[in-house]
């Protein structure tokens, strides 16, 4: 039989056994109970370091001038008084920034929230539900994660050929709309989350399979959800590869990775600039996952373990 926890104690013996009982488990514990030593620490602080540097150094580059890049490639570790004017001069570059951007945040918005909502009722079909074929119907549906997105590059864009979609904000967005991946996440999910109990108390209270989804589902699913939106919406806001495809290169109609990539020319790159429009494309992830990072951890934690 386990020990008792320390808010148990507390209850139940008062504050003091329960400040005893955490210093005894702090020299004697183990799991859950005990405390990291100086090597965790030492060796997550080494993981967020190599985690960090990358864009650390993508911001020095955009801080420097590019007479200073050309002459030192790998740069200081003090930022330079350049960045403020290298994003200004991509902004006001002949990418089309403003319309790549708004392109970006409308691609972004709709695919992460249908991908939540598509994902969480397939989901909850596929946990909750009973019908036949349910099991190899979910296989299929993790089996297509194994094919590498290259591979229906032609299909795809052939189909939007026929439905008249090339060069159209639709073209990148209808591709997205659901992923295996996130329909795989949510029924993993539900399965744990949602006991059948409060399924069968909303259908003896009347309500259909769609209201039962929408007031019972929806919101046991919420952290989940809401990781889920979080990485749909930063999948999409990253990809390059298939609005280069499906939209092309033209400056003010693609979306924001595909115009920075248009601050290179041919011969030369002044990667200052490029490494300016870079910070500019990720501030806007860093200040969402500021935002929403409680959220994000509650999601992967929860998601992560039923029951």
């Amino acid at each position: 039989m386990s020990a008792p926890s320390i808010p148990v104690i507390a209850q139940s013996a008062g504050k003091g056994a329960a400040r005893a009982a955490a210093r005894q488990r702090g020299h004697h514990g183990s799991g859950a109970d005990r405390r990291p030593g100086w090597v965790t620490y030492a060796v997550l602080t080494v993981v967020l370091l190599i985690a960090v540097y990358p864009l650390y150094y993508a911001f020095l580059i955009a801080s420097s001038t590019k007479e200073d890049v050309a002459r030192h490639p790998i740069p200081s570790l003090v930022p330079g008084s350049h960045l403020i004017d290298n994003m200004i001069s991509v902004v006001t570059s002949d990418i089309g920034f403003w319309s790549a951007l708004l392109n970006s945040v409308i691609v972004s918005s709709v695919t992460a929230v249908s991908v939540v909502m598509f994902s969480t009722l397939a989901g909850f079909s596929f946990a909750k539900l009973r019908f036949r074929g349910r099991g190899p119907l979910l296989v299929f549906v993790i089996a297509t994660t194994a094919i590498p997105t290259q591979l229906g590059v032609v299909p795809l864009f052939l189909v939007m050929k026929q439905l008249h979609l090339i060069g159209k904000l639709p073209a990148v967005i209808i591709p997205a709309l659901v992923t295996a991946f996130g329909v795989f996440w949510m029924t993993q999910y539900l399965e744990g989350a949602l006991p059948y109990e409060l399924i069968e108390a909303a259908r003896v209270d009347g309500a259909n399979m769609f209201r039962t989804f929408w007031s019972i589902a929806l919101p046991a699913a919420r952290p989940a959800a809401t990781m889920l939106g979080l990485f749909a919406f930063v999948a999409n806001w990253t990809n390059y590869f298939w609005p280069l495809v499906v939209l092309g290169a033209v400056p003010g109609k693609t979306t924001l990775p595909v115009a920075l990539k248009m601050l290179q020319a041919h011969y030369y790159a002044d990667y200052s600039q490029v490494m300016a429009g870079v910070f500019v494309s990720v501030l806007p992830l860093l200040i969402l996952f500021f935002v929403a990072g409680r959220q994000l951890v509650s999601g992967i934690m929860q998601g992560a373990v039923k029951g």
